[in-house]
């Protein structure tokens, strides 16, 4: 289908693609991956014809439809969100007018023999069977299903489009691709602006959507579940696998140490060539050979040994102050905005976050999770209710939006100088390396900066100052999966106090060991990691958080009755008028309230029982850890860092001490 042969494409004097071909078949699903400026989004720019190439040619036949989701793009305004998205529909809508206009020709006409007469019908069974194709449900059903999957609610639908955020703007774009049915889709980091439950939805349809697609993502499960193939552009060349992204990384290893292996025997063969050559080179008796072994070498196909991109973060945040037990507390908040006090985001929340602990915010967007970050830092007032930052709480502050705290006309160094104080100013240059600002990079103005640039440059101001408590809302929005990994390590390895706002599954997994989720203007806790929540929900994924409404099971909302009686869990049912409730049917529903009292203590007594094996698991693992550690510190070697050992000895033992403190609480629980 599409062909791309022999492509460079150089800006100045830099090449950013050189000579690369690719061709993409149909049913092609293709992760396109590599670091933040490596030239993906180019390439997709260079299919759809954005941009042209600086050599070679891109091919795509003429009928072939293609659906483009860029990273950024202008949206409509004027519209309702079901109005803008129901304009992917004018063809078909045009379609129905001229069957209109021909069978209106067509009942006045009487030349049936005529060949305008044939004419019109032809291309009315054309247009039929056009339409028949299309028509497997209505527009309307298929835009509402379509948005509804994407995270707009219907009492959304008819809101004007500027009245949403950007990140929801390009849902609505992302809805009337996917309507259009293209060929062909390029989707550039489309889980960006998107939440758990709405990715979910996307990877369910991509799974199953017909065409052909070449996706880029930082989301190392969402390209696992979606494509089938994988093509890497490293350093101006490209690599194809067909196999999906976490394979592709086991293959691409094994490639690069088969040909390293291939290089090193090579070399050594001609090493011990040349090393004959020079040897018998003036003996006549040897000269023959001498000869033989130079065209030997002269037609040795020499294997070049790939440069590696080893580019990566190296991240590791200054040791945390020690602050009060309690970093940050929630008692029966509502919150709402200054300019909408009427509209209460959230009501009745409950949180509290001990020193040490690493916690998630997740839930829809829109649901509350920035405006508690905004909160935490003072931004926000409750209306009702108290949120409280603990005693000798430096809060470190990563913000989603960049443009929120990085000045477009400043330079990448100034951003940090402007901020830094003390001796920190003479490391500057060392933490913006380490953040890969290097040589002329640290004099780019901000607003020239790639997404991906900005995010590093917004999580280098945190390294300035020594924080115990990181407030990070989506930091790993625009970082490519080698990025986001190291930051997870290093956020593992931190001795603060954290709370992270994400969507992103496989970054928080094994991150966080409690969640807070924010949905229908409220906060659930809930203890344990990613896979544990998703395991007592009894779901895979976080759709069906928002499907539960009141009165459904599951949902401990009390339902209302026209009664004015409220029963939890109960639904309300209608009767003949006059007829009283009696006694017995009071009766009978006070046993069904008992009934799912009972359940619902199950429940708990099972979640928490589960939690306490967790944590006996992990108590052992850290035990484990420590006393290693305690062996090689009691006859240490000469290659051995005891600081860095005593350090991690001592950051384990505070994760024991809080792990020891949870696990002290739940076995009095189950004790009662």
């Amino acid at each position: 289908m599409i062909s791309i042969t022999d492509l460079t494409v150089a800006f100045g004097g830099t090449v950013l693609l050189n000579n690369i071909s690719l061709h993409i078949s149909e049913k092609d699903r293709i992760g396109l991956t590599g670091r933040n400026g490596a030239g993906k989004s180019t390439l997709l720019k260079l299919i759809v014809g954005e941009q042209h190439p600086t050599e070679g040619k891109v091919m795509v036949p003429q009928n072939l439809t293609i659906g483009y989701l860029p990273q950024v793009m202008q949206h409509h305004k004027g519209r309702t969100v079901m109005e803008e998205t129901m304009t992917v529909f004018a063809d078909f809508f045009a379609l129905h007018r001229r069957v209109d206009e021909i069978s209106a020709e067509l009942a006045t006409r009487e030349d049936y023999d005529s060949k305008e007469y044939s004419k019109l019908i032809v291309e009315l069974n054309t247009i039929n069977d056009r339409l028949a194709m299309a028509e497997s449900e209505s527009p309307e059903v298929a835009a509402k299903k379509t948005l509804r999957g994407l995270g707009f609610r219907d009492t959304e639908l008819g809101r004007a489009t500027e009245t949403f955020s950007q990140g929801w703007n390009m849902r609505i774009e992302l809805a009337k691709i996917l309507l259009r049915k293209p060929d062909v889709l390029l989707l550039d980091e489309p889980t960006n602006h998107l939440d758990i439950e709405s990715i979910q939805w996307l990877e369910d349809y991509l799974q199953t959507f017909s065409g052909s697609m070449v996706l880029i993502s930082h989301d190392r499960r969402f390209l696992d579940n979606t494509t089938n193939r994988t093509v890497e552009i490293m350093l101006g060349r490209i690599h194809d696998y067909k196999v999906p992204y976490s394979k592709y990384l086991v293959l691409r290893e094994e490639r690069i140490a088969q040909q390293k292996a291939a290089y090193e025997n090579q070399q050594r063969t001609i090493e011990k060539t040349e090393e004959f050559i020079e040897r018998f080179r003036y003996k006549p008796t040897k000269s023959n050979q001498v000869q033989s072994r130079i065209k030997a070498l002269e037609r040795m196909e020499r294997i070049e040994l790939e440069v590696e991109d080893k580019s990566a973060l190296s991240v590791k945040f200054p040791p945390a102050p020690r602050s009060g037990d309690v970093a940050f507390k929630v008692t029966d908040a509502s919150i709402s905005y200054p300019d909408a006090p009427q509209k209460i985001i959230l009501s009745g929340a409950n949180i509290e976050i001990k020193r040490g602990e690493k916690v998630a915010f997740v839930g829809r967007n829109g649901e509350g999770k920035t405006t508690m970050m905004k909160t935490l830092m003072g931004a926000l007032t409750p209306i009702k209710g108290s949120a409280t930052v603990g005693y000798n709480v430096k809060i470190g502050y990563y913000a989603q939006n960049q443009e929120d705290v990085l000045d477009r006309n400043d330079t990448v160094y100034g951003t940090l100088d402007k901020i830094a104080v003390g001796d920190i100013r003479m490391k500057l240059r060392d933490i913006l390396g380490a953040f890969l600002f290097r040589g002329e990079d640290i004099d780019k103005k901000v607003a020239v900066l790639s997404g991906g640039e900005r995010a590093r440059l917004n999580m280098a101001r945190l390294m300035l100052e020594p924080y115990n408590l990181l407030a990070l809302d989506e930091p790993t929005n625009h970082m490519d999966i080698r990025s986001k990994d190291i930051l997870k390590q290093a956020l593992m390895k931190y001795d603060g106090t954290m709370i992270v706002v994400s969507h992103d599954r496989d970054f928080l997994t094994g991150l966080v060991d409690k969640i807070y989720e924010f949905g229908d203007g409220r906060v659930r806790e809930h203890l344990g990691g990613v896979d544990d929540f998703l395991r007592r929900k009894k779901i895979e994924n976080f759709e069906a958080l928002e499907r539960k409404t009141p009165g459904q099971a599951g949902s401990d909302e009390p339902v209302k009755c026209d009664s004015g009686h409220t029963r939890p869990g109960d639904s309300c049912h209608t009767r003949p008028a006059g007829s009283p409730r009696s006694t017995a049917s009071w009766g009978a529903l006070d046993r069904v309230s008992s009934s799912q009292q009972d359940r619902e203590a199950r429940r708990e007594m099972a979640r928490l029982k589960n939690r306490f094996s967790n944590l006996e698991k992990a108590i052992a693992e850290i035990e484990g850890k420590m006393a290693e550690i305690e062996k090689v510190l009691a006859a240490p070697g000469e290659n051995d860092d005891i600081m860095d050992l005593t350090r991690a000895y001592l950051e384990h033992k505070r994760e024991l001490d809080i792990k020891m403190e949870e696990w002290a609480s739940l076995a009095e629980k189950l004790e009662q």
